[in-house]
């Protein structure tokens, strides 16, 4: 398992920690847990949902995100998981491209849990399609994990690295985790 210190965009913002953590569970699958430090009660979580959906627009509000990008290639995937617990993948063929809103729903991953927890979220995800299409070994990968985090001192951006001018979710050069 490894693990990750989320860095606010706005380094001022020093209210809530988030860290993260990945681990490889099955030949396929994947399980991130997301642990969010919030002594002052600023976060704002979107209202429960039943049974998983799939939905686009989810980075509008508090949303945890996975990127997986394959080294060599331009084509890359992003999870969205909400506190909701709705979630969605996205797929691209290089950065941003398509220019589609909302973007190309990826079916090539799929979700097997996702839950708000007291200390944030974790999810595991099953990228078995996603792998085996592609003839990918997981040494081919390298993730980024972020978080838009609605609070009531306004939107935050929370990433591994932040090498940009702006917060950028999709510069694959912040994209930090390989296997």
């Amino acid at each position: 398992m490894a693990s990750y210190e989320l860095n606010a965009f706005d380094r001022r913002f020093q209210s809530i920690s988030l860290v993260a953590a990945i681990e490889q569970i099955t030949p396929y699958s994947l399980n991130v847990g997301f642990w969010l430090r919030d002594p002052n009660q600023f976060m704002i979580y979107p209202e429960m949902l039943s049974s998983n959906p799939r939905m686009d627009f989810l980075w509008e509000k508090t949303c945890f995100e996975i990127f997986v990008g394959v080294k060599g290639e331009d084509y890359y995937r992003e999870i969205n998981l909400s506190p909701s617990e709705a979630w969605q993948a996205y797929q691209f063929e290089e950065y941003r491209y398509p220019e589609n809103t909302p973007p190309i729903a990826a079916y090539d991953i799929e979700l097997n849990k996702l839950n708000r927890t007291h200390y944030g979220l974790n999810v595991t995800v099953d990228l078995t399609e996603f792998i085996l299409a592609n003839k990918l070994k997981w040494s081919d990968l390298y993730l980024g994990l972020t978080a838009v985090l609605d609070t009531t001192q306004g939107q935050h951006f929370f990433a591994m690295q932040h090498s940009g001018r702006q917060a950028d979710f999709h510069n694959k050069r912040d994209w930090l985790h390989t296997f």
